[in-house]
C-alpha cells in the first residue's frame, strides 16, 4: 500500500454554483488529480429516492453506493433541479452521510495508482472528510451570479426552467447547507477564501495554482 502522505491531497469547499466544480476538474486534470464532486454522490442517491420512493431507506442505498462507479457521476440528468432539492434533503441524514462520507473519504486517501493525489470539493471536505488536505479552499460568489451560472448550464442541457426558479433553488439551497445540525457547509480557518464573482475560470485556476506550485516546488 501507497503512503498516503506522498499523495496531493486537496479539499474545496462552497456554496452551489460558486464555479468550484469548474476549477476543481481543472486543477485536477493539471496535477494528475483523481476529481470527485462529492455532491454528485447525494444526487446520484437522490435520483434512485425519486426513481424508488417506496424501496428507498439505507440498505438500498448502500447497495448502490456499493456499485457506484465515477462514470455514474457524469450523466447530465444529475443536474436537474428536483434532483438537486432532493440531495440537499437526504443530505441531511446522518445514516446516509456516515455512507457516502466512507465512499468519498476511501477515494480521497486511496486513489486510484494512475494518478498523483486527490481533490474533493464539496460542503463539508476541508474539516469532515480530509481534514489533514495539502490545501484547503473555500471558493464562493455572490448568489445572484451563482443563479446567473447555473441558469446557463441547464440551459445548455436543454432544461426548461426559469432565471427565478434557480434563484429560489439556490437559495433554499444555501439555507439548508448552512444551518443543517450535521456537517454544514462552513469556511474553516485554515481555508483559502476565493471569491469568483468578478474572476474568469482562467484567472481563478492561475490564482490557485500558484498557492499550489509555491508549496509542492
Amino acid at each position: 500500500m501507497r503512503n498516503k502522505k506522498k499523495l496531493i491531497k486537496i479539499a474545496i469547499d462552497s456554496p452551489a454554483a460558486a464555479g468550484a466544480g469548474t476549477i476543481a476538474l481543472a486543477i485536477s486534470k493539471h496535477y494528475n488529480l483523481l476529481y470527485l464532486d462529492t455532491g454528485k454522490t447525494y444526487r446520484f442517491l437522490a435520483m434512485h429516492k425519486i426513481k424508488n420512493p417506496k424501496k428507498f431507506n439505507i440498505n438500498f442505498a448502500k447497495k448502490k453506493i456499493k456499485k457506484l462507479k465515477i462514470k455514474d457521476l457524469k450523466k447530465k440528468n444529475l443536474l436537474s433541479n428536483k434532483i438537486g432539492i432532493e440531495a440537499s434533503i437526504i443530505a441531511k441524514k446522518k445514516s446516509i452521510r456516515n455512507l457516502v462520507h466512507k465512499f468519498q473519504s476511501k477515494l480521497a486517501y486511496f486513489p486510484p495508482k494512475k494518478y498523483s493525489g486527490s481533490c474533493l470539493d464539496g460542503r463539508d471536505i476541508t474539516y469532515n472528510i480530509i481534514p489533514d488536505a495539502d490545501f484547503k479552499f473555500f471558493i464562493t460568489a455572490n448568489i445572484k451570479t451563482r443563479a446567473k451560472r447555473r441558469y446557463k448550464e441547464l440551459k445548455k442541457l436543454k432544461m426548461k426552467i426559469s432565471f427565478k426558479e434557480v434563484l429560489k433553488t439556490i437559495k433554499l439551497r444555501d439555507k439548508r447547507d448552512y444551518s443543517r445540525k450535521i456537517a454544514p457547509l462552513k469556511k474553516t480557518k485554515d481555508s483559502i477564501l476565493i471569491n469568483t464573482t468578478n474572476l474568469t475560470k482562467r484567472a481563478c485556476f492561475l490564482k490557485i495554482k500558484k498557492i499550489i506550485d509555491k508549496k509542492i516546488s
